[in-house]
């Protein structure tokens, strides 16, 4: 019968390739050098939903969300290392952030629906921020590492809330025919920067559009671009 690892054999597992007498690629690894490795996993976790509702098969979501937990423990081995924290530290920190942004759960706070959820969430969160000192500016705190697409929203959506409001849906669609001809009436050329431009403001319009019509775009265009391969390559 084949042997059931459990979560606490596998930090042991991890500390041990860490260990002196360890892996010599496992003992080289550093915060810096896994941030490949985490963006990698995380989107072959997302193809991983992409394959089980496609075909059904569940075994490499399964796969992938371990390559994921993987990342995750030897990140908080390497913090245990340099004395900053431990992965008990990260699961208490987090168990303990869902009850506190769950008062309708935990709590008394009664809630309507999802919508006053996500409302709480995000006041919750703010108060967690304040007196960080690693938190600079709202806009500026939201990450650059993010795909530029979902970037965008989490850009404009804030800014509209802090700063000045954004676009509604009828002045955003007008603003797109307006790009549109005015990219129509563009002389093609390559490394146009005037085109650029005009390409950069229609992303940002549509970004706009996405945020107000609740549509996850970095979503829509990948599915956009699964139908195209599958024009080709059935």
């Amino acid at each position: 019968m084949q042997k059931k690892y459990t979560y606490e054999d596998f930090l042991e597992i991890i500390k041990t390739l860490r260990s002196e007498n360890g892996c010599p690629w496992d003992r080289e690894q550093t915060h810096q050098s896994l941030r490949p490795c985490m963006m990698e996993e995380a989107a072959e976790v997302v193809a991983a939903i992409r394959i089980y509702e496609k075909t059904g098969n569940y075994e490499n979501l399964r796969e992938e969300l371990g390559d994921v937990l993987l990342q995750v423990v030897m990140h908080a081995e390497i913090a245990g290392e340099e004395g900053l924290f431990t992965m008990e530290d990260v699961v208490s920190e987090v168990a303990e952030k869902m009850v506190r942004r769950h008062p309708h759960v935990f709590g008394d706070v009664t809630v309507s629906g999802s919508g006053q959820v996500l409302e709480n969430w995000e006041e919750i969160k703010k108060k967690e921020k304040e007196g960080k000192s690693y938190v600079s500016t709202p806009l500026k705190d939201i990450p650059k590492e993010l795909p530029a697409l979902t970037r965008a929203v989490k850009v404009i959506k804030k800014a509209d809330k802090l700063y000045e409001p954004a676009e509604d849906y009828q002045l955003s669609v007008q603003r797109l025919k307006e790009l549109s001809a005015d990219l129509e009436g563009m002389e093609y050329t390559e490394h146009n920067k005037e085109i650029e431009e005009l390409v950069g403001n229609i992303l940002m319009t549509v970004s706009n559009i996405s945020r107000l019509c609740k549509l996850s775009q970095e979503q829509i265009l990948a599915d956009k671009v699964d139908d195209l391969i599958e024009q080709y390559e059935k």
